[in-house]
């Protein structure tokens, strides 16, 4: 568990982090360093996709591809660990659909071309500059939205959707279920998955041990998966990334600090 080590609106706050262990550490560092305690319950895992034939095919053919478009940090994992030490072709080039992706295919040596303005897959689609007639390669999860292939064929492109990872719901960890039972004063969610496996994990006790919490969701997608599993959102902020998530949940006490003391 992270240990906390800040002061300000969020210190000794109780913070559940649903993000998959290994993607846990910059929330709860984040937490952590403005003195919230992350108490870290995972509630998915990620998998490279059973076959990953096709994307062996693709990545054969890359050449073929005017874009290649990354709509996760684990896309850009499988894709490139298949690349292994080739070069994206000269000519390629990379969209992301937010800067943590970005992050991620610029950690492995790469070139990011093209980042939208809200992070968001229909938004990626509309702004990515003219596509008809050309080729697009999708590395996705499983369960991928559609709005990225929707836009991108609507505007005339042609889009090679090929699966890499998928998302499971998490082996229970008994520990941090007890942390859990324990309370939490807020709840973070990443992702639709870890806001549909959440719930699938804590069963029915789930609205009991989540009510009266702060529930903050990283955007509007996320958020409407809580809303639909009963959840209130309090906490959403405008760019989609872990960094702005806590500063505005950070934001939504400072106002609850101010309003209680009547400032």
């Amino acid at each position: 568990m992270t240990t906390p080590t800040g002061t300000g609106p969020l210190a000794g706050r109780r913070v559940l982090v649903t993000r998959p262990r290994p993607q846990a550490r910059e929330l709860s560092d984040a937490l952590a360093a403005r003195g919230a305690l992350p108490i870290l319950f995972p509630t998915i895992e990620i998998r490279p996709a059973n076959d990953l034939a096709p994307l062996d095919r693709a990545l054969a053919a890359l050449d073929h591809y005017a874009w290649v478009a990354f709509t996760s940090a684990n896309s850009v994992a499988v894709f490139f660990d298949r690349l292994a030490e080739r070069a994206v072709p000269a000519g390629v080039r990379i969209a992301a659909v937010g800067s943590g992706t970005a992050r991620a295919v610029a950690a492995r040596g790469a070139h990011v071309d093209f980042v939208p303005s809200e992070f968001l897959g229909e938004q990626l689609g509309r702004e990515i500059g003219e596509v008809r007639g050309r080729r697009v390669l999708f590395p996705k999860a499983a369960r991928a939205r559609e709005a990225l292939v929707v836009e991108l064929t609507q505007r005339g492109a042609i889009v090679d959707e090929v699966t890499v990872y998928e998302t499971l719901p998490a082996v229970p960890d008994h520990a941090a279920k007890a942390e859990l039972e324990r309370g939490i004063d807020a709840v973070t969610f990443t992702s639709v998955s870890t806001v549909e496996n959440c719930f699938a994990l804590l069963g029915t006790r789930a609205r009991y041990l989540l009510e009266g919490s702060v529930v903050a969701c990283i955007g509007p997608v996320t958020s409407e998966a809580a809303r639909a599993a009963g959840l209130p959102v309090h906490v959403e902020p405008v760019s989609h990334t872990v960094h702005d998530l806590v500063e505005a949940l950070e934001q939504h006490y400072a106002g609850a600090t101010l309003t209680a003391s009547g400032a």
